[in-house]
């Protein structure tokens, strides 16, 4: 349970409940850029990505220039081990053995061990340097997920970003690991190249056209296919956050679902999201199968070549060892480098080049949308605007499901009590929602002290803005969910959580008034540390009211957060709620809470009737039969 002070011109509405939800599966998700303009195909989006990626990259390599150094300094040793294997074996061959000199051949095979000794010693330098580059990176990706998030929550609390979680938990580390991979791989066939071309020089430079030309036509094939992949993996991974979505979203909104009857749509959704999640995948998996034959012609070609051309090389003057050597790079060292690198790029780079751009910055807005029309003058209050109004409201859980709530029109005057009553799941959390700002209506709509909640002006930053000139925003509001939230801290803390600047003469009235006072005392008092799993739920309950009795909020929701009490604790607390200045909205699961309201609203499928106990026992068929269960004691 969390508010914004009417006092104060932040947003008009905070609490512990997921807004934006759409449990009836319409599809209308986030992905981590956002949705394609209208009419551009979603493999479209990939386009310019390793541009964008590559703007951003530089800057960030530039900006580590020593990892760079204690990276490419270790990995010469790389190319120094590369070059004396093959051309130790050379001259063991043509300089030792064939020679009839075994010594001088043994020392050339000793040097070329030395030589793989001195690389394994390099990998320690090559990972520190390579911690260099890779951490920072993680912990940018980090902040820049967290501050989108709160960027994001901030500016429009009822469209939060769904692919959030994903981007902070799974994506952060697809690119950690990812561009670890990369640059691992990458230097290494770098270095490696580098040296067996050196070594292919240095034996027989006949040698050098039958490698380098296949070796260039193989990368370059590989090359091509980089492009469609990244486009792959970036439907990939546009379907995987979908079906995260609205797996969420379905799993908190299950009671609406049930009470629509959109089981069946909700389910085809589902299917459809994991359908195309697959699909994905399938296509993913043929691009990377195309590497294979990229492969075959960048590795295993040139060695074909080598051994077609050996009567011609003889005829030339190469020696055997000297073939010897040059099948030694390219079986040794060559082909395992390309091996790893057109894994790790095929697979784990253009997946890197995905994620990374998701990360980027929000793409700028089109033309017809840069400059939005001036908004109209902000709406004024006066005295006898009503606490609450929803005028016409209709509300689904997407386009083809029955309306939860349909054509609905209530007042709710300032400093009044009003309970709402219904069978379960018939939608009376949802209009608490939309009377909170959670939810937006489809039509209609819900004003606060004649502010609508919709459309309302905001500032530059996002925030929500002042209601007119005269001062602030006048529709704070505060709701408390059936899972109260209490966080580890202070008692104290946690009761002045919506008011932290609550005087103790304030705290103390409204621990009185909410009889919290044995409870205070059990805990160890107001200074007392609090450990959330220590409480009962109806412990919690007690603390998260009290928080709101202390609230300076005009309008207080409480959404079945009476529903661990017992009844005498549970009427101590309204009480005290609705004597405190201000109008209260209670979710009624209690005859006598309804008794005590002055005005009940029963909800019976999207027809509403409002009245008195008294008076809806005689007009209300379904009021006399939830007051025959709760009398019963069945409910």
């Amino acid at each position: 349970m969390r508010r914004t002070p009417s006092a104060e011109p932040a947003e008009p509405v905070e609490q512990t409940m997921q807004a934006g939800e759409d449990p009836a599966g319409t599809g209308a998700v986030s992905t981590g850029r956002g949705p394609a303009p209208a009419g551009e195909a979603p493999g479209r989006r990939g386009r310019g990505a390793l541009r964008r990626v590559m703007a951003q990259a530089w800057p960030f390599l530039g900006r580590r220039k020593r990892a760079l150094a204690v990276l490419g300094g270790w990995s010469l040793l790389e190319s120094l081990q590369t070059f004396l294997g093959g051309y130790g074996v050379a001259r063991a061959l043509d300089d030792g053995f064939l020679a009839g000199d075994p010594a001088t051949g043994l020392w050339w095979l000793a040097l070329a061990a030395v030589a793989i000794l001195l690389g394994g010693a390099a990998v320690r330098g090559v990972f520190t340097g390579l911690a260099g580059l890779v951490e920072p990176l993680r912990d940018g990706l980090v902040r820049r997920a967290v501050t989108r998030a709160l960027d994001t929550a901030v500016a429009d609390p009822a469209r939060a970003d769904d692919s959030a979680v994903s981007r902070l938990v799974h994506q952060t580390e697809i690119a950690r690991d990812g561009f670890a991979g990369v640059v691992l791989t990458a230097r290494s066939f770098v270095f490696v190249a580098a040296g067996a071309l050196l070594g292919l020089g240095t034996l027989a430079p006949p040698l050098l056209p039958i490698v380098v030309v296949p070796l260039v036509c193989g990368v370059g094939l590989f090359l091509a296919t980089l492009r469609p992949m990244a486009a792959r993996q970036r439907e990939f991974l546009d379907a995987d956050e979908q079906l995260a979505a609205h797996v969420g979203a379905v799993g908190s909104g299950l009671r609406d679902v049930a009470a629509c009857g959109g089981q069946r749509s909700v389910a085809g959704r589902a299917d459809g999201l994991v359908a195309a999640e697959a699909d994905a995948a399938r296509a993913l998996a043929r691009w990377a199968a195309a590497r294979t034959l990229a492969l075959a012609v960048a590795g295993q070609l040139p060695i074909l070549l080598v051994l077609l051309a050996t009567p011609w090389l003889l005829d030339q003057g190469v020696t055997a060892g000297v073939l010897a050597g040059a099948l030694t790079y390219l079986t040794q060292a060559l082909l395992p480098a390309l091996h790893a690198l057109m894994s790790a790029l095929g697979a784990a780079g253009t997946r890197l080049v995905v994620v990374l751009d998701r990360f980027g910055p929000p793409p700028p807005l089109p033309p017809s949308s840069a400059s939005p029309a001036r908004p109209s003058p902000p709406p004024t209050t006066g005295p006898d605007d009503p606490a609450v109004a929803l005028r016409g409201v209709t509300f689904a859980y997407g386009a083809s499901a029955q309306p939860v709530v349909e054509n609905l029109d209530l007042t709710v005057r300032h400093g009044e009590h009003l309970a709402v009553v219904g069978p379960s799941g018939i939608g009376k959390s949802t209009l608490t929602a939309l009377v909170a700002g959670l939810l937006s209506p489809q039509r209609g709509t819900v004003a606060l002290d004649g502010v609508p909640l919709t459309g309302r002006p905001r500032h530059p930053s996002g925030r929500a803005g002042p209601t007119g000139p005269a001062g602030p925003d006048v529709s704070g509001r505060t709701l408390v969910p059936q899972e109260a939230y209490v966080f580890t801290g202070s008692v104290r803390d946690n009761l002045r959580y919506l008011r932290p600047d609550a005087t103790d003469r304030l705290l103390g009235a409204s621990v009185a008034a909410l009889g919290l006072g044995p409870l205070v005392h059990r805990l160890g008092g107001l200074d007392a540390v609090l450990e959330p799993r220590d409480l009962s739920q109806g412990e919690r309950q007690l603390l998260a009211l009290g928080r709101a009795h202390l609230s300076a909020a005009p309008l207080l929701l409480l959404d079945e957060a009476t529903c661990h009490l017992d009844p005498a604790t549970e009427a101590e607390a309204e009480r005290a709620l609705a004597a405190r200045p201000g109008t209260l909205v209670v979710v009624a699961h209690r005859l006598s809470s309804a008794r005590r309201a002055d005005r009940v609203l029963v909800m019976d499928g999207t027809r509403v009737v409002t009245g008195s106990h008294a008076e809806l026992l005689r007009r209300s068929d379904l009021y006399r039969e939830l007051a025959g269960v709760w009398e019963s004691g069945r409910a």
